[in-house]
């Protein structure tokens, strides 16, 4: 197989899938979609790798997936991160610029001083991403560079992660013989994916539930105001359907959700049954397909109260004004969308990947938005240089990359 230079791929390493998705970059920065692999996760739990092994055996199998009908070899990835150990927080710093006109040196300086807060050991910053600056008390400027002023501010977002937790994640792309050219915040990605410029100008919060956690992105003004990740997701529902219906959680219970599952029994047949399997050897069971969407609704609600919860919490609930958006394999569900509106109070909608070419159709779904948002991630933020040997040093290229991030803006 071939090995291309115009080649992005995003290594989306989930609770319940690996999904990678490979991209062709046009020389008119179209991005078009060659190939697509995914299989079943085995080695992570709530989105952190708790088996090393089984998580480089299922990367191994969804990359050949995708070589294998991409038609070329994979090398390098970008690759996602999540879990509840991501914490994310504003920061606000403060210089005096030297010669009175705002140089790249100044905006480093400035940005350097936002990033000078207290973290722990044990934690590292995955993102900083600037909201605004403000020059002599004027506010609202996107790009200072060239402005005359002796004050400089900046208030940023930085989202922090365990460093053994993204160290992990490096080691099994490692261990499959990837290169890990950057990693993302995964609901990050998926904004690149599902959210228009408009939504995230207006105000827009983007939910991305995945199976082991909901993951929240709030933009306002095009930035990014408040992200959080909470430790529950659509394994916790199939979890409860295992309990409630006394029907193994794997295939059962999880074939019962994506079949009949509903996140409001309102809109099911009262009268319609379903066959439930049974546990031990005994016969299965006929039940009211009711009974069943009754379970999880009551969980989907409870999610979804839990995250609008952290939205009014970060005090951003009065400006998401574009609504909701819903992402991720559980945002198939049908009815989520109506009731997200319920919990809410603001119109809401199922995130679909769009901007993109070729095999659009093969991740014309929610449960792909992170795997397509990493490819037009690395497509717009990175240099043409994608494709590298595997080092030693990959971990400590991921957590030196301020440069990068200065050019996402400038």
């Amino acid at each position: 197989m071939s090995r291309r230079e115009n080649l992005i791929v995003g290594l989306d390493i989930g609770t319940t899938k690996i999904c990678t998705v490979v991209g062709e970059v046009l020389d008119d920065g179209a991005v078009n979609v060659i190939g697509v692999g995914t299989n079943p996760s085995r080695g992570l739990r709530k989105g952190v790798v708790i088996n090393i092994d089984g998580t480089v055996d299922s990367i191994k199998k969804a990359v050949e997936e995708a070589e294998l009908m991409g038609g070329c070899d994979i090398s390098s990835v970008y690759g996602g991160i999540a879990g509840g150990h991501i914490k994310g927080f504003n920061s606000h710093g403060i210089i005096a610029v030297k010669d009175r006109e705002i140089k790249d040196n100044d905006v480093r300086r400035v940005i350097d001083a936002a990033r000078a807060v207290a973290i722990p050991m044990d934690r590292e910053v995955i993102h900083i991403l600037p909201s605004e600056f403000v020059v002599d008390e004027q506010e609202g400027i996107k790009d200072p560079l060239g402005m005359k002023g002796v004050r400089l501010e900046v208030n940023c977002h930085i989202v922090t992660g365990a460093a053994a937790s993204a160290a992990n994640i490096v080691k099994c792309a490692n261990q499959s013989g990837l290169n890990v050219h950057d990693i993302v915040l995964e609901p990050l990605a998926s904004a690149e994916a599902v959210l228009s410029q408009d939504e995230k100008d207006l105000g827009v919060a983007l939910i991305d539930i995945g199976g082991g956690t909901s993951d929240l992105v709030v933009f306002h003004e095009g930035t990014v105001k408040h992200s959080a990740v909470l430790a529950l997701g659509g394994n916790h529902i199939t979890n409860d359907i295992a309990l409630g219906l006394r029907t193994p959680a794997s295939p059962s219970a999880e074939n019962l959700k994506r079949r009949y599952g509903c996140a409001q029994a309102s809109m099911v047949d009262p009268e319609e049954e379903i066959e439930v399997p049974s546990v031990g050897g005994r016969p299965p069971r006929m039940i009211k397909r009711q009974i069943l969407c009754e379970i999880i609704e009551q969980r989907v609600e409870e999610i979804l109260q839990l995250v609008q919860r952290e939205v009014a919490k970060s005090g951003y609930d009065d400006v998401i004004a574009s609504g909701v958006v819903l992402t991720g394999g559980t945002a198939l569900m049908k009815g989520i969308a109506e009731l997200a509106e319920t919990v809410f109070g603001f119109s809401t909608r199922v995130g679909i990947p769009a901007g993109i070419g070729g095999l659009s159709d093969m991740v014309a779904s929610p449960m792909f938005a992170t795997g397509v948002g990493l490819v037009l991630y690395g497509s717009q933020y990175q240099d043409a240089t994608r494709f590298k040997i595997r080092d030693n040093r990959t971990f400590e290229n991921v957590l030196e990359r301020m440069k990068g991030w200065l050019r996402e803006f400038f």
